[in-house]
């Protein structure tokens, strides 16, 4: 018996300008709950744009126009009633590079519920353990929580960032090329976790590994010059594309 589809986010005609430079063109979209929805397209497309969008990140880019409205959960989040620092904590995101703070193991994944006001040793202990067990990291890290992030591996800062997002609770994670700085292993066991985390989170990842996308995705939507080009189930579009332009590009003739 087929499950009724959830849409979780859904963006309507989203336009973003840079100054004088337009970055997106009307963009549409849903992103189903529980699914991961997979962005490809050659660099400078828009897919790391519109995933900005999502959580208004963009917003911290000085000359930023955006158009358009997005909806979380049928909320707009571009309402000036928003609160942006909590549309965030239920948005989470995941960069390309790792980007560990300058503190323990623990105070990383400590550091969002602290700021949100959990102030409890034991909850803390809890929320720490928890969230890296969910992040595949507890049983590699969990002798050594007050050591450096730092000196963790790639693919294990990488993992650990994934940690600190858990732990504030969000309902979608964002990932923008979460492995293009990791090593084939380290990129299988993210490639693990991202099957793992779409049973209890929503997720939309930038990859411009195309093997990736067919690999970790429910729904591929390809952007080519600021437009979104396709949008399809994964597999469909990778086996049977309705554009020659998401042919040319998945058979690489170009980008």
């Amino acid at each position: 018996m087929q499950m009724n589809k959830i849409i979780k986010i859904r963006s309507e005609n989203i336009n973003v300008f840079y100054k004088d430079f337009q970055a997106l063109f009307d963009i549409k979209m849903n992103i189903e709950e529980n699914q991961v929805t997979a962005l490809i397209g050659p660099s400078g497309c828009g897919k790391s744009t519109f995933l900005r969008t999502l959580n208004r990140l963009n917003e911290l880019i000085e000359g930023t126009v955006i158009k358009g409205q997005v909806y979380l959960d049928d909320i707009p989040v571009y309402d000036k009633v928003v609160d942006v620092v909590a549309l965030r904590k239920k948005v989470g995101m995941v960069f390309q590079k790792p980007s560990v703070f300058p503190l323990s193991i623990y105070e990383n994944v400590a550091y969002g519920p602290k700021i949100h006001g959990i102030k409890n040793k034991k909850q803390l202990d809890s929320i720490v353990e928890k969230s890296l067990q969910a992040a595949n990291l507890w049983k590699e890290v969990s002798d050594r929580l007050n050591s450096p992030a730092s000196r963790l591996s790639g693919g294990q800062q990488q993992r650990l960032v994934i940690a600190r997002v858990l732990a504030v609770e969000p309902e979608v994670i964002l990932m923008d090329e979460p492995a293009s700085a990791l090593d084939p292993i380290s990129t299988a066991r993210l490639e693990e976790l991202i099957a793992e985390l779409k049973n209890k989170y929503t997720i939309a990842i930038v990859t411009h590994n195309m093997q990736q996308a067919a690999r970790v995705s429910d729904y591929t939507a390809f952007f080519l010059n600021g437009e979104m080009i396709e949008f399809n189930r994964t597999d469909e579009l990778f086996v049977n594309p309705r554009d020659k332009r998401t042919e040319d590009y998945i058979t690489g003739r170009f980008g």
